[in-house]
């Protein structure tokens, strides 16, 4: 029997783990005991754009606030944000039972091989979330957008999670060009702190041509640094990446009439990191366009769009999240 450990009770932790557990997977949420409060309290909602809703009943929720609790677990999702992946390797080495599957769902492209390296007796994975969740109030969380979750296709070691995803009804694919995947996907979260500057959900933002126009740019950016370093984009989602700057420039009504059949977004979807700035959190800015920042700097491309925006966010942070900063 897998047990499936959530290691990492957020946004995406709290949706994928409740999706599993909706399904009657043996699901176990390692986060913050505030979490736990919560979810004891108001169980699990979990909200989609297209209308679907599932209810766990807190009885049906299993949390611990301890990592040692992982040790039962033959699955491991790590969640948790990329500024929390080494701390979070060092509490997994110490606890995990030899062989465990641990598999990196988060943002970036680093997180996976950093695990591999601190967990030399696990299998490491690497996946990619497509989907946006936010925290929509006390036990409620709502996927914004659409997309199949990614695994890395490895010796078959991904087919026992492939099984259970499934069985819980999210569309899941496996590959073994993860990598291009996991660049993709870095491009499309240009727009996460773009969003979170612009304070609004990501329809109304999108709707907006200089927003778009600054996406595109920061998109622009990363994909000559990806050439020069020989990563090919790869479509996610239905999107075709390298034509996305394009997409992104064109006039309003065409971009509008593009989008409907390109993307779905409900009305109430924002970027993770606009719930960061929002709640006083630090952000994954280092892993998104401080990754394309890097790859410029390796490969000798100028980003100062990606550079620009790196700053903006940056300032918010040290300004202590004032509201008052926000913007572009």
């Amino acid at each position: 029997m897998r047990k499936i450990g959530i290691c990492g009770a957020g946004s995406i932790g709290c949706f994928v783990g409740g999706r599993l557990a909706a399904a009657n997977e043996d699901v176990l949420f390692y986060g913050r005991p505030a979490m736990g409060d919560e979810l004891k309290n108001h169980g699990l909602t979990l909200r989609d754009y297209k209308g679907v809703q599932i209810s766990l009943a807190p009885h049906r929720i299993s949390f611990a606030t301890l990592p040692d609790a992982l040790s039962e677990c033959s699955i491991v999702l790590v969640t948790v944000k990329s500024l929390s992946t080494l701390e979070v390797a060092s509490q997994l080495r110490a606890c995990l039972k030899p062989g465990a599957l641990v598999v990196s769902m988060q943002n970036g492209v680093n997180n996976g091989q950093i695990l591999r390296e601190k967990l030399p007796e696990a299998r490491v994975l690497r996946a990619m979330v497509p989907f946006n969740v936010v925290h929509a109030g006390p036990g409620r969380f709502y996927q914004g957008t659409r997309g199949a979750l990614v695994l890395e296709a490895r010796d078959a070691w991904e087919q026992p999670l492939y099984e259970a995803l499934q069985h819980a009804g999210l569309d899941a694919e496996a590959s073994v060009e993860i990598e291009r995947v996991q660049w993709s996907k870095l491009l499309l979260n240009l727009n996460n702190p773009i969003n979170a500057l612009a304070d609004l959900p990501l329809l109304d933002e999108l709707k907006q041509h200089r927003y778009r126009s600054l996406l595109a740019d920061c998109i622009s950016e990363g994909l000559r640094c990806m050439r020069k370093a020989g990563i090919r984009p790869k479509r996610i989602a239905g999107v075709p990446v390298g034509l996305l700057p394009m997409i992104l420039r064109t006039p309003n009504f065409i971009f509008e009439l593009i989008a409907r059949r390109m993307l779905a977004i409900g009305p109430e979807a924002r970027s993770s990191m606009w719930e960061d700035l929002q709640k006083g959190r630090l952000t994954e800015i280092n892993a998104l366009n401080g990754e394309i920042l890097r790859l410029g700097a390796h490969v000798g491309v100028a980003v100062p769009k990606n550079q620009e925006i790196y700053d903006k966010i940056k300032e918010v942070e040290r300004s202590g999240f004032k509201k008052g900063r926000l913007g572009l």
